[in-house]
């Protein structure tokens, strides 16, 4: 078996395909997990962003294993045959390999999830090791990572700048190399993400990275218009685009009062808009990436690692 075909093996577990996109969401809860397994989602991640869209934190540094374990509980009892990734939080596998396992471990054996993820590249590449040899699959994240952003100026955009861009790079075949299984890019131009796909033979999945790679994540609250503080520019509201055909259409299941419509019918719809547009690859359009300056651009693209 070769390389390329151990590494992608995890995307035909639980009925994942490795010809399209993978569509990926985030949920916390029940009933959330519940209309994304009905709408076909590929996979659900429970992300330490809870922390924000659930209990309303500023940031996701407050979130505990005990709050991202029982995240993931609820969730496996919404979505029981979805592939889950449950998101190790700040502060569980930053001190030592034997603790990060440890808390992996833990998602595995309580959480009831089948993969984790945790930040950074050079930097955690012993701990994705020791978990992977473990026998768990782990998922990296580069790019914007919250759990991190006070270290590089905030929540910005990643990727911009020549040295930027290489760390990526060089950061994403470190991962791969350590073991991981795939790797999440938040924030970074298309231009840049697509490139970083080149270097490696994971899968390439994006949220705020542009198309053009392995799949999309979204936050469901941003599918769903639920988080009031603030909208990122790659976040597409399904929910108001249902909404909207349903009542230009008069949909017979709104108007039909013998048939019972429920708040979770919408969520499923939505899901399945967005599901859609991530296969046909219609999501991200031009109006949900990241621009990046041409002066910019082209900076990076005399980097050593931009192959044309």
């Amino acid at each position: 078996m070769n390389k390329k075909k151990i590494k992608f093996s995890f995307i035909n577990y639980k009925g994942l395909k490795k010809s399209k996109a993978i569509s990926w969401i985030t949920a916390y809860d029940y009933p959330i997990a519940y209309a994304a397994e009905k709408a076909g989602i590929d996979m659900i991640l429970i992300g330490d962003s809870g922390g924000m869209v659930q209990y309303g934190f500023n940031d996701t540094t407050p979130v505990t294993m005990e709050m991202s374990i029982d995240m993931c509980k609820a969730v496996r009892k919404g979505a029981p045959k979805t592939f889950l990734v449950g998101d190790m939080p700040f502060g569980s596998y930053e001190v030592s390999d034997n603790h990060a396992v440890k808390n992996a471990v833990s998602f595995i054996k309580h959480g009831r999830v089948d993969s984790i993820k945790l930040e950074g590249g050079k930097r955690v590449s012993s701990r994705v090791k020791a978990i992977s040899n473990a026998g768990i699959l782990v998922f990296g994240h580069l790019g914007l990572t919250p759990q991190s952003a006070s270290s590089f100026g905030g929540y910005k955009v990643q990727g911009k700048n020549i040295e930027n861009f290489e760390q990526l790079i060089e950061d994403a075949q470190e991962l791969e190399a350590s073991g991981a299984s795939a790797i999440l890019l938040e924030a970074i131009p298309e231009a840049c993400s697509q490139m970083i796909r080149k270097y490696v033979d994971i899968p390439i999945l994006g949220i705020g990275a542009g198309g053009g790679i392995d799949g999309q994540l979204l936050i469901a609250h941003d599918v769903l218009g639920l988080y009031p503080n603030f909208v990122p520019r790659f976040a597409k509201n399904y929910f108001n685009i249902v909404v909207q055909n349903m009542i230009e259409k008069k949909s017979d299941q709104m108007l039909n009062k013998k048939k019972k419509f429920t708040s979770l019918d919408i969520y499923q719809k939505a899901f399945e808009l967005y599901n859609k547009e991530v296969k046909n690859k219609t999501f991200p359009s031009e109006e949900f990436i990241y621009p990046i300056e041409k002066n910019d651009l082209n900076a990076i693209k005399t980097s050593k690692y931009w192959k044309e």
